[in-house]
């Protein structure tokens, strides 16, 4: 498995502000790193500064030893790394079913040359792609919803589905904005188990961003904390609920409570 992701120093700014300032830590191969920290902490744009959302001002980011930090953001998806966003944006008129596919992506289909002249191994191809789309489904509790349109989905299940979607597409680093928001407790539990049970299976490396300290704390191998665009601890789930200055930071006794 070789999907090291390696941030040094990185630092973005935006005219006089600095949203990200020398922020640096590697995410090991298989490895489900955790990201938190208060409105503004700089987690989001740090996100952006990976895909090549947002220009880096300043350091670099490398996967599994290359250069990937001023690329553009589809150059970085085609190395493998993966993203879901805060607010999912699903194909509407789609069913759930052709949502996940969609996202299975260019990798698992057949070219276009071969579909368009009915070549044996498309259709195979195509059998093998609803097959993992639908095993995937079936995995997240959504097979019931396999046939509706996307827009008939409540935003529980569309998360659900978004989460599908992005795993099924097998990236190598797979990039998670607030997962399990709008969700219920009991949703956001199933859904982090599967989406954990699923990476490990594919060997998918997570790196995520999540305000749901009970559901960090159940997901994340390690935990990396921000404060003002800065990391200010990092450690275990364990570690991190033990570490007084990130507790009296900002956290408080959300932080305490969510290992109970």
């Amino acid at each position: 498995m070789n999907n090291r992701l390696e941030l040094e120093r990185v630092t973005v700014r935006f005219g006089g502000v600095v949203a990200a300032r020398d922020v640096s830590f590697a995410v090991a191969p298989g490895e489900i790193r955790g990201l938190i920290g208060p409105n503004g902490a700089g987690k989001t744009t740090v996100i952006n500064a990976i895909t090549g959302a947002v220009p880096l001002t300043e350091g670099r980011v490398l996967l599994d030893g290359h250069l990937i930090s001023g690329q553009a953001s589809h150059k970085v998806s085609r190395r493998g790394i993966g993203r879901t966003f805060q607010h999912v944006e699903p194909f509407n008129e789609m069913t759930v079913l052709d949502n996940v596919m969609v996202g299975i992506g260019r990798s698992t289909r057949a070219p276009f040359w071969s579909a368009a002249v009915g070549l044996r191994s498309a259709y195979r191809t195509e059998l093998a792609t609803v097959a993992f789309a639908t095993e995937t489904l079936d995995a997240f509790g959504l097979l019931p919803y396999r046939d509706a349109r996307a827009a008939d989905l409540p935003f529980g299940l569309l998360k659900r589905m978004d989460l599908a979607r992005s795993l099924a597409a097998r990236p190598t680093l797979l990039l998670m904005d607030e997962p399990t928001s709008g969700m219920s407790e009991s949703e956001a539990d199933t859904a982090i188990a599967t989406a954990r049970s699923l990476a490990e299976q594919r060997g998918i490396t997570l790196l995520v961003i999540e305000h749901n300290m009970r559901v960090m704390m159940a997901l994340a191998d390690r935990i990396t904390v921000m404060q003002q665009g800065a990391v200010v601890a990092e450690g275990t789930p364990a570690e991190i609920q033990r570490n007084p200055k990130v507790i009296d930071a900002y956290l408080g006794e959300e932080l305490a409570d969510a290992g109970r």
